[in-house]
């Protein structure tokens, strides 16, 4: 799905990606949420230097298979502020899930080769 990703278009475009033929709206919901469990799990990496390195990545695929992957990075790269995205960036490269550009976030894309790696991380998630 290529268009812009908004607070407007936002809702629909998770909808329209959401990948579960039978669901009911609470699990959507549920799923939705995960989005906000990574941005804190990665909150609380940045405040207090605790990584789970392994409930980021579940919480990651998780929303890979019920979003598909594309969407999936769109959506996390549009929820989450600026300051996480090199911790975002090194877990989608570890699943090999990172584009080299997300496009339509607000009316920008994202290049890949403009967010750093966090290595701290990097070198963690070699030992998985």
């Amino acid at each position: 799905m290529n268009y812009d990703l908004n607070e407007d278009t936002f809702m629909m475009y998770a909808i329209k990606a959401y990948n579960k033929p039978v669901c009911i709206m609470s699990e959507f919901e549920e799923d939705i949420k995960r989005i906000k469990y990574v941005k804190r799990l990665i909150k609380k990496y940045l405040d207090k230097g605790e990584f789970r390195e392994r409930l980021i990545l579940n919480h990651i695929i998780i929303l890979g298979n019920t979003f598909g992957v594309e969407s999936t990075v769109k959506i996390l790269f549009y929820k989450l502020d600026k300051e996480y995205y090199p911790v975002l960036k090194t877990c989608l490269m570890f699943l090999n899930y990172m584009p080299k550009v997300i496009r339509g976030i607000n009316g920008k894309d994202i290049h890949s080769g403009d967010i750093v790696i966090d290595l701290e991380i990097g070198k963690k998630l070699r030992t998985i």
